[in-house]
Formats: structure tokens, C-alpha cells, sequence
């Protein structure tokens, strides 16, 4: 797997909620032609479970059809059943995944133990490689850098997307790791760079759907050891980092592209539109930076 920038894609829909497939096809477009290192749709950002099932299977192939041999395609898995898991991962490898992401079981709460032989049984059935989804605010449940060390090992486990903030977790993680055939990942824009900076890999962005270039840039820029660069762009772009998770993730990044005229900014229900104050406060943000 590539050290990187991976897009957090989300998924657009038209005013009465249904999957806006032409908007879906601009989004990855724009991605393709930009440096960022791959696609990562049907996330928590991409509203995985507000979709359907034959939605999710719509949204991939879109993706595949339109990024296929130019960006990596991640697509999460967003499910809690281990056999469920694997028939879902089973047919995002039909359909032209690359990799599949694989976000902690949620609502069930698995024990330690549990949680592992998780992932093991996935990793063991899935026919492409596995990167781990930890993310405790959304599940309940979150992977310690010591059960992550553990599963570095498995053959077909080649990385972590990590969406714990905390420096210290993060910085286990990489030295735990550091002479297994794994990747480390943060899941927030915010410790993207700092990430990199101690020895992570990249990072999962949802930023990414705005500004792909200055993501890819930065992370490039951290990788090969030009800190200067890399702190620039980490400074400007770190109220828009913010921004783009005002409120509750993607309500922020929808917008944003709405007032770039990207996309509609519909959510599906119970999420909603992000609320006036913050709207206009990242419409300031978004036109400081010539983004509008």
C-alpha cells in the first residue's frame, strides 16, 4: 500500500435524498485528476449507513468505473456482523476494490478478544488486503495500540486508519509497528502532518474532498522530510482542516463543496444541513483561501 493522502469521498444526493449519480462521477473526476494518492468512499463521511445496500453497490462501481487504474479505491466496510463483513468485503474485491477498509464493529460493543478474532476472520476470508478503522467516538469500542501492533502482523492486515486525536496513541502506534510490513494513518486533518512528521504514513482526509492537491502536497512534502513546506500548508489550511468537521462529520465537507457549486449539500436524515453560524463562518474561511 502507498504512503499517502487517501479522499475520504462522500456520497451526494439530490434534494429528495436519492444517490445524485452525475454529482458522484464530478467528486471522483475531480479527485483523479488531482495528486491525491487514493479514493476512500462509503465511510462515515460517504454515509455508508444511510445507504442501501444496492446503494453502496452503486457508489463503488461509480467509483471504480470513473478511477480504476488511477487512484487506489478503498472502500469501507461500515458493517458490525463478521460474516457480513466478509460477503461485503468479498463483493467490493468483485466489483474492482483495491483494498477494503474495515471500520470497528459498532452498537455490539465485542470484547478485546472479540474485536481481534474480528478482524483475524476477515483478514484470513477477504480476497484483498485489509486496513483497520478505529474510530471509539462512532463505535463504542476502539483497537489499543498494542491490539493494533498484534494485527500488523497478519499477512493480509497492511494498515491502520486511526481516527484517535491523541498524539501519545498515534505515536505508539507508529513505534509498535515499526518493523512490521504496516502502514499508519491518522483519520483527522488536524494531526495529518504531526502524524507524519513522528513516522505515520498519511492520512484518511475528508478535507480532501476540497482542497485534494494541498493534502497530498502536505503529506509528500512531510514524507520526504521538508518540514518547512509541510508546516506552511499545515498552517494555512488548519481552520479549513477544522471546518470541514464543524458539527458532526460530513456536514462541514457538504457544504463546503455546495458553496464551491461542486454539489448539492443534501444529507440523508437525521443528519442535517450545517447551521447558519457555522455556514457563514466557513464561507469566511473558504474565501480567505480563494476557495470561492
Amino acid at each position: 500500500m502507498k504512503k499517502g493522502a487517501y479522499t475520504l469521498l462522500v456520497t451526494p444526493f439530490r434534494d429528495d435524498y436519492s444517490l445524485d449519480e452525475e454529482a458522484l462521477r464530478r467528486l471522483v473526476r475531480r479527485q483523479v485528476e488531482s495528486d491525491i494518492t487514493g479514493i476512500a468512499p462509503l465511510g462515515t463521511t460517504g454515509e455508508n449507513n444511510l445507504l442501501t445496500d444496492a446503494e453502496v453497490k452503486r457508489v463503488l462501481q461509480i467509483v471504480v468505473e470513473e478511477a480504476k487504474g488511477k487512484k487506489d479505491i478503498l472502500p469501507d466496510l461500515c458493517l458490525a456482523g463478521t460474516q457480513a463483513s466478509i460477503d461485503r468485503a468479498r463483493m467490493y474485491a468483485d466489483l474492482g476494490a483495491d483494498y477494503v477498509v474495515a471500520f470497528s464493529p459498532y452498537m455490539v460493543l465485542p470484547v478485546p478478544s472479540a474485536l481481534m478474532k474480528y478482524y483475524e476472520q476477515l483478514a484470513d476470508a477477504c480476497p484483498v488486503p485489509v486496513v483497520l478503522h478505529s474510530s471509539k467516538g462512532r463505535t463504542g469500542v476502539e483497537l489499543t495500540p498494542e491490539m493494533t501492533a498484534a494485527l500488523a502482523k497478519h499477512p493480509n492486515i497492511v494498515a491502520t486508519k486511526d481516527g484517535k486525536k491523541e498524539i501519545d496513541h498515534l505515536a505508539k502506534i507508529v513505534y509498535l509497528t515499526r518493523n512490521d510490513d504496516f502502514l499508519v494513518f491518522t483519520g483527522k486533518d488536524t494531526t495529518a502532518y504531526p502524524t507524519v512528521a513522528f513516522g505515520g504514513d498519511g492520512t484518511f482526509t475528508v478535507v480532501g474532498n476540497v482542497i485534494p492537491d494541498v493534502m497530498s502536497h502536505m503529506v509528500r512534502f512531510a514524507l520526504e522530510g521538508n518540514h518547512t513546506e509541510a508546516r506552511k500548508l499545515h498552517e494555512e489550511y488548519y481552520p479549513l482542516f477544522e471546518a470541514c468537521r464543524f458539527e458532526t462529520n460530513p456536514m462541514g465537507a457538504k457544504k463546503a463543496l455546495e458553496l464551491m457549486g461542486l454539489i448539492r449539500g443534501n444529507l440523508r436524515p437525521p443528519v442535517i444541513p450545517l447551521s447558519e453560524g457555522w455556514s457563514e463562518t466557513l464561507r469566511m474561511i473558504l474565501k480567505e483561501r480563494g476557495l470561492i
